[in-house]
This record gives C-alpha cells, sequence and structure tokens, in this order.
C-alpha cells in the first residue's frame, strides 16, 4: 500500500496534469504484451510497419516480466500541457547514477543490453525513445490528447458540483481516499507514506487502474485509467458536408475537408473515418493539388490543413 497524506484535505494540494513521456512508458507494457491490452490492438495494427524499424532491444528491455517500467519515464508533468520535447531533455540530462539505480529497480541484473558504460546506455535509450515517438505516438496523439483533455475536464466538474472524495471514488478500485489519505493498492511488496507534498492525478490512455512510483523519492502522482479509451480508435461518425459540396468534389474528400479545420495526419484521417491510409493519400494530394490544403511536416508525420481557398468553399459550400 502506498499512501499519500493530504495536509487538511486541501483542494489545492490536488492537480491534474498531463505527460506525453509518461503516455510512451506505459505504452511500452502494450508494445511487450499485447494480449493484456486488447482495446489498443488497432493502434498495434496501424504501427505494425514503423515498428519494425524501431531498437526493440532496447524497448522490450525497457520492462520487466511484471510490466513495471523504469520511473525516469514517468517524470512528475507540470500541467496539462506537457510536451514531450521538454520531458526526453530532462531525461537526457539525468545522472547516470540516478539512470542505472532506476533501471536496476526494474531489472537486477540488468540485460546485456542496460548494462553497459551508463552514458552510452542512456544515449541509446533517449534515441530508441525518441524513434518510438516519432513513428508510433506523435501521429495519434492529437487523439489521444483530446481523450486525455476530456478526463480531465470531467473530473473538474466532478469536483466542483459533488466534492473531492466523490472524484476519488470513481478514480480507479485501487485508489481511494480515506478521510484525508490517498491510498494506492500495489501488487508489488512493500509500501510508503508521503505527507504534505500535494499529490498530481495523471490520466491514462495506457492505464489498466490506479498505479503510482515504486519509490518515495518520486514526487507524489497517481496514474490511472482515462475515461473514453474504449472509443479511442473508432472511427469518427462520419461529417456529410454541404451537398452541393459533395456533388462537385465526392463525399470522401468532402469528408476530409470538413474534418481538416485543424493539422491532422493522413494516419490519424484513416482512423477517424474508418479508411485506409492508402486511400486518404490519394484523396490528399488532389486537395492539395487544387489548392484547397496546405501541408507541413512535423516530425516523421506530414500534417494537413484546409487552406484559405478550402475554407471559403466550405463555408459558401
Amino acid at each position: 500500500m502506498i499512501e499519500y497524506e493530504l495536509e487538511g484535505l486541501d483542494l489545492g494540494a490536488v492537480r491534474f496534469a498531463i505527460s506525453p513521456l509518461n503516455e510512451l512508458g506505459l505504452g511500452l507494457r502494450v508494445f511487450r504484451d499485447p494480449g493484456r491490452y486488447p482495446q489498443h490492438l488497432p493502434w498495434l495494427r496501424m504501427t505494425e510497419s514503423v515498428r519494425s524499424g524501431l531498437d526493440t532491444e532496447v524497448l522490450t528491455a525497457l520492462t520487466n516480466d511484471r510490466l513495471w517500467t523504469p520511473d525516469f519515464l514517468h517524470p512528475l508533468p507540470s500541467s496539462p500541457l506537457t510536451r514531450f520535447d521538454d520531458e526526453l531533455a530532462r531525461v537526457s540530462a539525468l545522472p547516470g547514477r540516478l539512470v542505472r539505480a532506476k533501471l536496476l529497480e526494474v531489472h537486477d541484473p540488468l540485460p546485456p543490453v542496460l548494462a553497459g558504460r551508463i552514458d552510452r546506455v542512456l544515449a541509446r535509450v533517449v534515441r530508441a525513445v525518441r524513434d518510438f515517438w516519432d513513428s508510433c505516438f506523435e501521429p495519434w496523439w492529437p487523439r489521444m490528447r483530446t481523450v486525455l483533455e476530456g478526463d480531465v475536464a470531467h473530473r473538474g466538474r466532478v469536483i466542483a458540483q459533488r466534492g473531492l472524495a466523490a472524484m476519488f471514488d470513481d478514480l480507479s478500485a485501487r485508489v481511494r481516499l480515506v478521510d484525508n489519505v490517498v491510498q494506492v493498492s500495489t501488487s508489488g511488496p512493500g509500501g510508503y507514506r508521503r505527507t504534505g507534498a500535494g499529490l498530481t492525478l495523471v490520466p491514462s490512455i495506457f492505464s489498466r487502474g490506479g498505479s503510482t512510483p515504486i519509490t518515495a523519492e518520486q514526487p507524489p502522482q497517481v496514474m490511472y485509467a482515462a475515461r473514453g479509451v474504449g472509443t479511442l480508435w473508432l472511427p469518427d461518425a462520419r461529417v456529410a458536408g454541404p451537398p452541393a459540396l459533395a456533388e462537385v468534389l465526392g463525399t470522401a474528400r468532402t469528408q476530409l475537408l470538413m474534418v481538416l479545420d485543424s493539422p491532422v495526419s493522413s494516419t490519424e484521417l484513416g482512423v477517424r473515418l474508418g479508411v485506409t491510409t492508402s486511400a486518404v493519400n490519394q484523396h490528399l494530394r488532389a486537395l492539395r493539388a487544387a489548392g484547397l490544403l496546405t501541408s507541413a511536416r512535423h516530425g516523421r508525420a506530414v500534417l494537413y490543413l484546409r487552406s484559405e481557398l478550402g475554407d471559403r468553399l466550405v463555408q459558401g459550400g
């Protein structure tokens, strides 16, 4: 049992935040043992081709048979707007002795891929994590972030309408609030208690229940399963668009224009509309050639957005 005592049950001691790196760290569990996470099998299928080019030796070694991951992959996020690049930069700057200690908490002894010179090990870990993010997370991050931000907004409404205790009652079966102490049940041996250090709640699309850092020196935080994950990989409801516009462009291209009011990758568009990425790309090329959308590379993904001409066409359709 891990316990976080909130001094005076101060509402200000509990805050919400989102961590892209935390999502990646928990996503490694899906990568290692897909059978435990059937709701994310569509994501695994969509990333199968790009995962073959990743440093799978390192990524697999970052979890153990109990699906524990090093604490440095689960940093305390600063806000709901935390950026992955900032979090990964902090990992890159960690002292080698701390990195080795955190790896030993997961594996003892260390597997060969993590047992060399710690500066080289850390550099390889950072490269592997960066590539994993660029290929398997960044194209879908806007969709993932929408689910996480929706959960935070819901929890905030519950607190405002029914109080902090009601919010904790619905957080996770492993988490409960007893008087002014937040208790987190863990599967591992031992536990600890922290007092007066506040508490950060971090929703996750990859968590199956409440979890928390396995050592007491980590800042108090609880990672829990976000609401709405079951719909994450379902196609969006079809957007019909103006009938006159569909008569000119066709239904598929009109639907694409309707959803391109914010930057989106072709892969995410395929998920949202329930069609293959190759079919989406064919339509996107035609729309871009007609000047109806723009594109820009962001990391390894190409993001598409309606152009000014496309906006006028939709509004006048």
